[in-house]
């Protein structure tokens, strides 16, 4: 593991000050985050905050930048400006936006966990939900059960109105609905109950990015979702295989197999009709 120095963690946090427009000074035992109520954090919380990330990479950064920003708002915010902008979020198990064990609830299946999130949080990205390490919480002294039901509420009307949006047009894409990507919408009982049915129905879909998401893969190129996550930005990727879903549970297939060269391997087909669902 990275072994994350005083020097480091100054440099790291010159590069959060200077270019994502944190306001802080470093002080001898940590940094002083400046406002309205100074936030002393300590070298400690910034090394939890990283996870063991280079502060001086962009990977760090952002982990480092989110740290502050929320402790930041948590120090000048009341309970109900915070209420008013966590939201629920949804994140493939290992994902690079996964702030790790102790940031939610896993669903039945062990693909997906769903946590904490806050909308708003980059002002250059102001209608993104970044994850909420559980750490941030801690060290600001706020109870996190409080946010939860609202952020519970919330996915339960994103997700009744996903549904219902899916009953009206059963081939159409999965799209994200409010604040809530697919991703997210999947970790929602009825939601999963809208694609796989209500008496003990089972869908694959595929997921390879956060924002969209497939549920008649028959008439997919079996190589398209592998190549999709591929080719999708990490920090919006969903998942890189599909998924089995059904009402109660949500598993993403074993790893194996060759799609790519399968796909490749099919003979162009001579009745016309056939050349949309192949090839298309």
């Amino acid at each position: 593991m990275l072994t994350l120095t005083v020097a480091a963690l100054r440099r790291g946090a010159l590069a959060v000050c200077v270019l994502d427009d944190v306001d802080l000074v470093p002080v001898p035992d940590g940094l002083l985050l400046t406002g309205a109520v100074q936030v002393r954090v300590p070298w400690d919380e910034c090394r939890q905050a990283l996870r063991g990330a280079d502060p001086e990479c962009p990977e760090g950064r952002r982990l480092l930048t989110a740290w502050l920003r929320m402790r930041r708002l948590l120090a000048d915010a009341d309970s109900a400006a915070v209420a008013a902008g966590v939201r629920p979020l949804g994140l493939p198990v290992g994902h690079v936006l996964h702030p790790g064990p102790g940031w939610g609830a896993t669903v039945m299946g062990g693909a997906l966990d769903l946590g904490l999130g806050f909308i708003g949080l980059d002002q250059a990205r102001a209608e993104e939900v970044t994850a909420i390490a559980p750490g941030v919480w801690t060290a600001e002294g706020t109870d996190v059960t409080t946010y939860r039901s609202g952020a519970t509420a919330y996915l339960t009307a994103m997700a009744h109105l996903a549904a219902e949006r899916r009953m009206r047009s059963l081939t159409d894409p999965l799209r994200p609905m409010g604040d809530c990507d697919v991703v997210t919408l999947l970790c929602h009982r009825d939601f999963r109950t809208a694609l796989a049915g209500p008496v003990g129905g089972m869908v694959a879909v595929g997921v390879p990015m956060r924002d969209r998401g497939w549920t008649e893969l028959r008439r997919v190129d079996p190589a398209f979702i592998v190549t999709a996550a591929a080719a999708t930005d990490a920090h919006r990727r969903g998942f890189d295989r599909p998924l089995l879903i059904t009402t109660d549970e949500v598993v993403m297939v074993a790893p194996g197999g060759r799609p790519g060269q399968n796909s490749l391997a099919d003979a162009v087909s001579d009745e016309p009709w056939r050349r949309p669902v192949l090839y298309h």
